[in-house]
C-alpha cells in the first residue's frame, strides 16, 4: 500500500489554486467538502498519478472508470492546470526523441493507417456529433466576429472567411481537403458559385455530404469522394485549394510532400488555405503530463502538431508562397468551450445515442472522453499551449496571366492588403 502518500497530498492540495476534495479508496477524504470539484479514487496506485500532476494519466483512469469526477467542466479544468507541475510544452528536444519521434511519424501515417485512425474518430456517430456541433457540423475552429455570436453565426463567420481570403469566383474549380461534413464545401459552391470537390476518408461523412448535395439539388458542380489527397489526378489541378483541421493528420514526416501535393495540384497562381492546429512549444512533439498519450489513445490517434514556424518551413520547401498568416487561437478556445457546454447540456441523449450500437460500457467509455477532450482542449488553447492558424499560400505565376496581361507583385495574382478579407458575411 502507498497510504504515506496521503500527508504529502494533503499538502498539495492545499496549495493548489482551485479547490477540490479527493476520496481515498477507504473513504477518508482530503481538502475542502465543499470544493466545486470531487474525485473520488478506487484504487491507492492511482494517487501517484495525481501527486505527480500526470494529469493524462488520470484522464485515463476516469475514462476506464478508476476514477470518478464530479463538477463542472470549468471547474474540473481548472483544477488540472493547477495540478501541472510544469509548463506541458516544455521542450523534449534531443537526438534520440527526434529519432523516436521520425519513427513514430513514419509509422502511423501511411494511406491504410490514415484511414483506420480516421474512421476511428470521426465514425463513431454522425448523432453524436450532431448534439454538440452547430447545425452545418463545422468541426473545426469558427471565427466570432463579436461577442454576441451564436456557436452557429461564427461558424457560418468562419466558412465566409475563408472563402474571402482564397478569393473565390464563380465557375472557379474548388478542391477541400478534408471536407468534413460538408460545411465549407457547400458554403463555398452556394455562396461564390463554384465548381466544388470534397474529400474525405470518412464513411459517415462521405455518405452525409453526399446526402446534402443530392437534397440541395447540386449534383452537377459539387462532389465528394472517399479519397486520400495521395491519390488525387494532378492532370486536374484547382484554382482554390482549402485543408481545414485536417493537416493535423498528415504526421511531421510527410509535411512536405503534402505541401508539395498541393502545390501540384494548383494552376499557377492558384491559392491555398490551410488552417489547422499548431502546437505551443517550438520542439515538444506533443503535449505532457501524459495529455498527448491520453488524446492519441482515445480521440485521434496518430495525431502529430507542429509549430507554425516548421509548418512555414515545409510550406516553403514545396514552392509555395505564404501569403497571409493569422492566428485565432483565442477563437478556438471559445469553439471548444461552446461545444463542450453544449455536450454537458445533453449528457443523457449523448450517452443513448452512442448506446444505440448495443455497447453501453464502451458508450460510456466515449463519452467521457469526449467531456474530457472538449474541455482540456479548450483549456489548452486558453493556456496558449497549442495554437490555430489559418497559412493562405500561394503557387507562384508566370509573368503573364492567362489574358495576356501582366501580373504585379512578384508574379502574384494576390493584392497584398488585407481590406478584401474583412467584409461582412456573403448574403
Amino acid at each position: 500500500m502507498i497510504r504515506h502518500l496521503v500527508p504529502h497530498l494533503e499538502s498539495r492540495l492545499v496549495g493548489l489554486s482551485s479547490p477540490v476534495s479527493v476520496q481515498l479508496p477507504e473513504g477518508q477524504v482530503l481538502g475542502a467538502l465543499d470544493a466545486p470539484v470531487k474525485m473520488s479514487f478506487s484504487h491507492w496506485s492511482s494517487l501517484t498519478r495525481l501527486r505527480a500532476g500526470l494529469i493524462g494519466a488520470l484522464a485515463e483512469e476516469y475514462v476506464e472508470g478508476k476514477l470518478h469526477i464530479e463538477g463542472q467542466m470549468r471547474d474540473v479544468m481548472a483544477v488540472a492546470a493547477s495540478l501541472l507541475p510544469a509548463n506541458p510544452v516544455q521542450s523534449d528536444a534531443g537526438w534520440w526523441t527526434g529519432l523516436q519521434r521520425q519513427i513514430r511519424s513514419l509509422r502511423a501515417h501511411s494511406p491504410v493507417k490514415d484511414t483506420e485512425q480516421i474512421q476511428f474518430h470521426y465514425d463513431v456517430s454522425d448523432d453524436f456529433y450532431a448534439l454538440w456541433l452547430d447545425p452545418r457540423r463545422v468541426y473545426s475552429c469558427a471565427y466570432y466576429l463579436d461577442d454576441a455570436m451564436s456557436l452557429a453565426q461564427a461558424q457560418e463567420a468562419k466558412l465566409d472567411h475563408i472563402c474571402r481570403k482564397l478569393m473565390l469566383q464563380p465557375g472557379e474549380r474548388f478542391l477541400d481537403i478534408g471536407a468534413g461534413w460538408g460545411g465549407l464545401l457547400l458554403w463555398a459552391a452556394e455562396h461564390y458559385g463554384v465548381d466544388a470537390t470534397g474529400i474525405t476518408l470518412s464513411n459517415n461523412q462521405h455518405a452525409h455530404v453526399q446526402r446534402l448535395i443530392e437534397g440541395k439539388g447540386l449534383q452537377g458542380r459539387v462532389r465528394v469522394e472517399l479519397r486520400d489527397y495521395r491519390h488525387l489526378d494532378e492532370n486536374l489541378p484547382f484554382d482554390k485549394i482549402s485543408s481545414v483541421g485536417m493537416f493535423e493528420h498528415v504526421g511531421r514526416n510527410n509535411m512536405t510532400a503534402y505541401f508539395s501535393k498541393i502545390m501540384r495540384m494548383l494552376v499557377p497562381g492558384g491559392l491555398v488555405m490551410n488552417h489547422g492546429i499548431t502546437a505551443g512549444g517550438l520542439d515538444n512533439h506533443q503535449l505532457g503530463a501524459g495529455m498527448g498519450d491520453f488524446i492519441e489513445k482515445y480521440i485521434f490517434p496518430g495525431g502529430e502538431l507542429l509549430h507554425v514556424s516548421d509548418v512555414l518551413t515545409h510550406l516553403a520547401r514545396s514552392g509555395l508562397e505564404m501569403v497571409d498568416t493569422e492566428n485565432l487561437r483565442p477563437h478556438y478556445a471559445r469553439t471548444l468551450w461552446d461545444w463542450s457546454d453544449a455536450m454537458e447540456a445533453r449528457l443523457d441523449e449523448a450517452l443513448q445515442v452512442l448506446s444505440a450500437d448495443g455497447h453501453p460500457p464502451r458508450a460510456e467509455k466515449i463519452l467521457r472522453a469526449y467531456r474530457l477532450y472538449l474541455a482540456g482542449s479548450a483549456m489548452c488553447f486558453e493556456q496558449g499551449w497549442v495554437s490555430l492558424h489559418q497559412m493562405l499560400a500561394e503557387r507562384p505565376a508566370n509573368d503573364r496571366g492567362g489574358d495576356g496581361d501582366t501580373i504585379k507583385g512578384a508574379q502574384s495574382r494576390y493584392p497584398f492588403r488585407r481590406d478584401y478579407m474583412y467584409a461582412r458575411l456573403a448574403s
